[in-house]
This record gives C-alpha cells, structure tokens and sequence, in this order.
C-alpha cells in the first residue's frame, strides 16, 4: 500500500522548453542512489501519479526529480505548472535496484543514459562510494539536442573534483555537438567512438556497465555488449550489464 506525504515545492528549474527539475521538501524515508519514487497528484477522486528517480544524494533535503514536460501527458504537464510553495503527493518509500550496491566491482565504471534518465546517475555520483569503487567512471548522455544536456554545473563540478576519474561525454544526434559525439550511444560503441573518446579499452574483466533509458535504447546496447562477451549481471549470477528502463 503506497504511503503518501505531502512535498512542498521549493524550485522549479528549467533547462528548455520542455525540460524542467522540480525541488520540494518532503519527510519522505531514507533512499539509495540510484532509487525511484512516485509523484502525484489528485483529481477529484483519482489519483494521477508517475515514477521518477532522485536527482539528489540520498544526504541532501532537497529532493530533487528530472522531468520532461510531455504534451498530452496526464502529469507533467500539471507538474510543469507547479510554483514554489506549492504542494505534491510524494510516495514516502523509494524502490529499485538500479543501486551501486546491486554492481560488482571493477576498474571502470560506464554509466550509459539517454535524456532524464542521467537523473539516477547524477545521484550516485553525488556520493563518495562510487569514487571509492571504480577507479574510472564515464558518464554518457545520448540527446538530440546540445540544449538538452542539463545539469551542466553540477557535472563539471564534479569534474572539477574528481579530475582523474570523471570522464564525461555527450552524445548528441540531431544536430552538431558543441561537445561529445555526434550520432547515438549505440552507434558510438558499434565504431568503437565511445571508448576512444573516453581513451579506454572495456572488457569483462574491468568494466561495469549501467544503462538507463528508454527501452530501446536500453534493448539495443544491452546486445551490442553481449555480442562483446559481457553478460547480464544477477545477484545470484554476477555479470557485468545492470538496467534501467525509464517509462
């Protein structure tokens, strides 16, 4: 039974015209990187609600959520709305085990995403676990559009910080990339792009891979790194792909 609390709304940030990051506070229970909740809202009697990952570490009050604004939807466009000081339904327990607890070791950590989806990333890599676990780690972004890539501050902070071991690199595939790549993710490992840009040489036996997105993208690069001998990580079977299908 979902257990719901009230979250007031503290910002809402926007990065385009469709993309937007909602902050409220909440007393909601304690999270791992990686997790999802729920937002909702009430429609008379109805409830409207979605699942979104923190964008915040786990330490941090302000809880943070990336969203697009999606025409026609039933919620974000109410959530789009939402002023500071307003009130959401926040479901108090997260959920998911897109968590670095769930990942076994290695040298090289590749966190895989496209649009949103780099939310949960942005939470692991807000905690000093991950730093401590994998001695390089490569965030990938795949958008259209070189206005989508968000969160330009907080990751070059954390570049900034962790200068030896953050790579970061765009993927870009509408129009020409001011930074990154230009194509897909999958394309970039089908050439060989991504791993030459990030100058580094993925195997099984140093390489982890997280992929979260939508669930073609996360389809069609799961076989690309099963025809390369990495196989799907279970906790009763440990591999080397952890997944994430994000609607």
């Amino acid at each position: 039974m979902s257990n719901w609390v009230d979250a007031t709304v503290k910002k809402v940030i926007w990065w385009s015209d469709t993309l937007f990051s909602l902050v409220v506070n909440a007393s909601v229970e304690p999270f791992k990187a990686g997790q999802f909740t729920k937002l909702s809202i009430m429609e008379g009697d109805k409830r409207i609600a979605r699942a979104y990952s923190y964008v915040n570490g786990p330490n941090n009050p302000d809880l943070e959520f990336y969203l697009i604004n999606v025409e026609g939807g039933l919620l974000s466009p109410r959530l789009a709305q939402l002023k500071p000081g307003d009130t959401v339904l926040v479901e108090q327990r997260a959920t998911g085990f897109f968590t670095l607890d769930e990942i076994p070791p290695s040298e090289q950590l590749w966190m895989l995403s496209t649009g949103t989806a780099i939310g949960p990333f942005l939470s692991i890599l807000q905690q000093q676990e991950v730093w401590q676990k994998y001695t390089q780690i490569n965030l990938v972004h795949g958008v259209r559009f070189n206005a989508d890539l968000s969160y330009q501050n907080l990751i070059h902070t954390l570049i900034n910080e962790h200068p030896t071991q953050l790579n970061y690199i765009p993927v870009v595939s509408r129009e020409e990339p001011q930074q990154g790549l230009k194509g897909r993710i999958t394309t970039a490992i089908q050439n060989g792009e991504l791993f030459s840009k990030a100058s580094r040489t993925p195997s099984p036996s140093n390489s982890q891979f997280m992929i979260c997105g939508n669930p073609q993208m996360v389809k069609d690069t799961t076989q690309l790194l099963l025809d390369k001998s990495f196989k799907r990580n279970r906790r009763r079977d440990p591999g080397h792909i952890t997944v994430e299908q994000y609607w």
